[in-house]
């Protein structure tokens, strides 16, 4: 209680200051949901940016200097998933954040002390249960800028973040109600099987066939296209786009399109 008491009274300080002229350009320069969302979400957007920087360690890796506009581009693409969150959520768990300039390497992998993969996997992010958020800013600066291309590493492993929260990365983030859980099952595990047989065929989908590797990477491929390519979603898997709506408590197939 006194944690949380000091917590929230830091948190209204903080929300106390205007938000930065310079950070609302990097907002506006590269997050292209910004342009797309209410004004009202704007400014919840904003303020949960604020927090989210300062509450954070950023740290850059393999030679990568942190700045301003980096902690800024990815707070506001994490923040994104938040937005119909009530009370306000911060990703209160995710303690640091490690940014690479581009493509990085996994360290080989070894278990009960023995080498088990000697061969580092390349990676755009990764996100570490009840551990840190692996990012590539290179990858990081695509998914924010360019207009529904699907990928999105922020989205993507912020995603896993929020499946974890209940304690395991499975494809069932915590829901609120049993017919809500009853209603994820069915119909996550009939579009999980659609977009794996699909996959088998070598079909091009509107999911990313990276989310037929199995129900933790569904759940992060189907929230990225949620964002990502919303319209298309509702209109080709309109029970997962539902699904979806009613976890993140959020409709953007409804935002504006964006100005030519």
């Amino acid at each position: 209680m006194v944690f949380d008491f000091f917590k929230n009274r830091r948190r209204r300080k903080l929300l106390a200051e205007p938000f930065p002229d310079a950070w609302l350009k990097y907002v506006q320069q590269n997050v292209r949901h910004y342009a797309i969302i209410a004004e009202k979400q704007q400014a919840k957007l904003l303020e949960l940016v604020q927090v989210f920087v300062a509450e954070k360690d950023w740290e850059g890796c393999g030679g990568l200097t942190m700045d301003d506009e980096i902690r800024v581009t990815i707070a506001a693409q994490a923040c994104l998933l938040a937005l119909g969150v009530e009370p306000n959520f911060y990703f209160d768990r995710v303690e640091t954040i490690l940014v690479y300039p581009d493509v990085f390497v996994r360290p080989p992998e070894t278990h009960g002390g023995f080498l088990v993969d000697d061969e580092g996997m390349p990676m755009l992010g990764e996100a570490w249960h009840r551990g840190p958020i692996v990012l590539s800013w290179d990858a990081v600066r695509h998914g924010a800028r360019v207009e529904d291309d699907g990928p999105n590493v922020v989205l993507h492993e912020f995603a896993h973040h929020l499946d974890g929260l209940d304690g395991n990365m499975d494809g069932v983030p915590p829901l609120a109600t049993r017919a809500e859980y009853g209603n994820w099952h069915r119909v996550t595990a009939v579009e999980f099987e659609r977009l794996v047989a699909s996959s088998d065929r070598g079909e091009a989908t509107l999911l990313d066939d990276y989310g037929a590797t199995n129900n933790a990477e569904f759940f992060a491929v189907a929230t990225e296209c949620f964002f990502e390519n919303s319209r298309d979603m509702r209109e080709q898997h309109r029970e997962l786009y539902d699904a979806l709506r009613g976890f993140y408590r959020l409709d953007p197939a409804k935002w504006r399109l964006p100005t030519p």
